[in-house]
C-alpha cells in the first residue's frame, strides 16, 4: 500500500480519495473546505491543515483542482508544493487544464526533481463514487505505469495519450464529443416529447437503434427516465454546465491553436456558455435539455 496526499475534495475528488483509504492505502488530504475534510476524515482519510503539510512522506501526490490557476499556485505559487515536496514524488494531476499548463508545471517540477503526468478523467461524479474511473494519462512510460497501484483503486482504465499534456488533449477531445452526444440526445428526445412521445419509450427505441450512445445507455437528461443520475435529481449532483463549458473553451483554444476544424464543439460550446448565463451554471450538464425545450412545451 502507498502513502498518498490527496488535493481538492470537490464532486469528484471527495468519492476519489474515499477509495483510496477504503483500498488501504495511507491518504492524507486537504481542501479549503472545512466540511469536505471533515466528510474525508469520516472516509478513512487523515486531515492536513496546509497543502504543504498534507504532502510530508508521501510517495504520490494526487490533485483535483478547477481549473489552470489553481494548479499553477497550488504547485508553482509563493507557497507551492515545488518548494516543499522530496526529489522522486511522482505527482498525478487529475484536474482538466490547458494541455501546455500541464507542460509548463511538469517541466518546472521535473527541474526540481519532481515527477509529473497528468492524468484527467472520464466517469463523472458516479463513477468517481463506483471507482470506475477512466485515467487518460500523460507523462513517462515509467511514471504512468507506476502510477497505476493508486490509479487502479479509483478507476476501471487507465491510459496512457503520450508525454505530459498529451492526456489533457485526449480528454478535452472526449468531453467534446460527449456535449454533442449530450446537445444531440437531449434535442432528439425534446423533439419527441412535442410529437407526443414518452421519453422513456423513445430512450428505449433509439437505444435499440442507430443513435445509441453513452447519455442514452448511461445519463439519460430526460428526468424520469433513468434512476440515479442527475436529471431524475433537479439535475443536481453532477458534472456542472460551468465545468462543461471550461472544458469546451480549453477544446476551442486548442483547435485555434492546431487550426483544426471543430464547428459542432464551437456550437455546444455557445450553447453550454448561454446557458451558463441564464442562472443555470451550477446544475448538471444534462440540463441543457431544458435549454432546447420547445418553446410551446
Amino acid at each position: 500500500m502507498a502513502t498518498v496526499a490527496f488535493i481538492g475534495l470537490g464532486n469528484m475528488g471527495g468519492p476519489m480519495a474515499a477509495n483510496l483509504a477504503a483500498a488501504g492505502h495511507q491518504v492524507t488530504v486537504f481542501d479549503l473546505s472545512a466540511a469536505a475534510l471533515e466528510q474525508a476524515q469520516a472516509n478513512g482519510c487523515g486531515t492536513a491543515t496546509s497543502a504543504a503539510t498534507a504532502v510530508k512522506d508521501a510517495q504520490f501526490v494526487i490533485s483535483m483542482l478547477p481549473a489552470n490557476k489553481h494548479v499553477q499556485q497550488v504547485y508553482l505559487g509563493e507557497q507551492g508544493l515545488r518548494e516543499v515536496l522530496a526529489k522522486g514524488t511522482l505527482v498525478i494531476d487529475c484536474s482538466t487544464i490547458a494541455s501546455e499548463v500541464a507542460i509548463s508545471v511538469g517541466e518546472s517540477l521535473r527541474e526540481a526533481g519532481i515527477r509529473f503526468i497528468d492524468a484527467p478523467v472520464s466517469g463523472g461524479v458516479g463513477g468517481a463514487k463506483a471507482g470506475t474511473l477512466t485515467f487518460i494519462c500523460g507523462g513517462a512510460e515509467d511514471d504512468v505505469d507506476e502510477a497505476r497501484q493508486v490509479l487502479n483503486d479509483m478507476g476501471k482504465n487507465v491510459f496512457r495519450a503520450g508525454d505530459i499534456g498529451a492526456g489533457q488533449i485526449a480528454k478535452i477531445c472526449n468531453n467534446m464529443l460527449l456535449s454533442v452526444l449530450m446537445v444531440g440526445t437531449a434535442e432528439a428526445l425534446q423533439l419527441g416529447r412535442a410529437n407526443g412521445l414518452d421519453s422513456k419509450v423513445l430512450s428505449d427505441i433509439m437505444l435499440q437503434s442507430s443513435g445509441r450512445n453513452w447519455t442514452l445507455e448511461v445519463y439519460n437528461p430526460a428526468p424520469g427516465v433513468m434512476d440515479n443520475v442527475p436529471s431524475s435529481n433537479d439535475y443536481q449532483g453532477g458534472f456542472m454546465v460551468d465545468l462543461m463549458a471550461k472544458d469546451l473553451g480549453l477544446a476551442q483554444q486548442a483547435a485555434l491553436a492546431s487550426g483544426a476544424a471543430t464547428p459542432m464543439g464551437a456550437l455546444t460550446r455557445n450553447l453550454y456558455q448561454s446557458w451558463s448565463q441564464l442562472g443555470h451554471g451550477r446544475q448538471d450538464f444534462s440540463s441543457i435539455f431544458n435549454y432546447v425545450k420547445p418553446q410551446q412545451s
